[in-house]
């Protein structure tokens, strides 16, 4: 059977906990598990090297975000990402990132300004260059300030979750030249209307980029169901 999941080094106990969780996390975030696959503690442990109790912890994480369901004599089943949860994420990003975004223009310092600026230079440095990797990277960095600044824990939880579930469709979008320009503006949109402090201005800018993010998935789909 082949090692999907690279061991893991232990530190301590809380941060072996928190590397087993986040590498199942993105293996099936990432579609290294199929969907319906049949993960044990024993392959799991064995795969990571370390012993069953992290792994164990894991997968009750795991069941609660409903990426893996527990089926009595059978272990975990893999649930994954689904189109439509896709789908919904990016409605319900649609709806409430702007609610971020007018937060964060009243309250974000000038740390974080400097932040998101030094992102979007490395953002443009790294469109010209076409590194979808790193444009993955600091899409991500570049949302979070963001999501910090809006100062609201229920608020930063929910939209980093649903980042990290679509991260396979955004990086998908920063892998075609044309979408990652126009993902470099759009940044650059909300970035000078935080800049001003501009609550109503903030709140736009990322609704607008929500939305093509939003249309851009719905056209590639459409196009890949053509295809089949």
């Amino acid at each position: 059977m082949t090692n999907k999941l690279d061991e893991i080094s232990p530190d301590n106990i809380s941060s072996l906990r928190s590397k087993v969780f986040d590498k199942l996390q993105n293996a099936i975030i990432e579609g290294q598990f199929k969907d319906g696959e049949n993960l044990t503690e024993i392959r799991l442990s064995t795969d990571m090297g370390v012993s069953r109790t992290p792994v164990r912890e894991a997968i009750r994480q795991l069941e609660l975000e409903g990426l893996l369901e527990t089926i009595p004599n059978k272990g975990a089943i893999v649930k994954g990402i689904s189109e439509k949860d896709i789908r919904d994420i990016y409605e319900i990003r649609v709806l409430i990132e702007g609610l971020a975004a007018r937060w964060a223009a009243t309250g974000i310092t000038e740390e974080e300004l400097k932040a998101l600026e030094r992102a979007l230079d490395l953002q443009e440095f790294f469109t010209h260059k076409n590194d979808s990797e790193q444009l993955l990277k600091i899409d991500s960095l570049f949302h979070d300030i963001i999501f910090s600044a809006c100062n609201s824990r229920p608020l930063i939880h929910v939209l980093r979750m649903f980042h990290k579930y679509v991260q396979r469709a955004r990086g998908q979008a920063l892998s075609t030249p044309e979408r990652a320009a126009k993902v470099y503006e759009e940044h650059k949109a909300i970035y000078l209307a935080l800049k001003e402090h501009n609550a109503r201005g903030a709140e736009e800018a990322m609704f607008i980029h929500v939305k093509n993010a939003r249309v851009y998935w719905l056209n590639v789909k459409n196009e890949n169901n053509k295809e089949i």
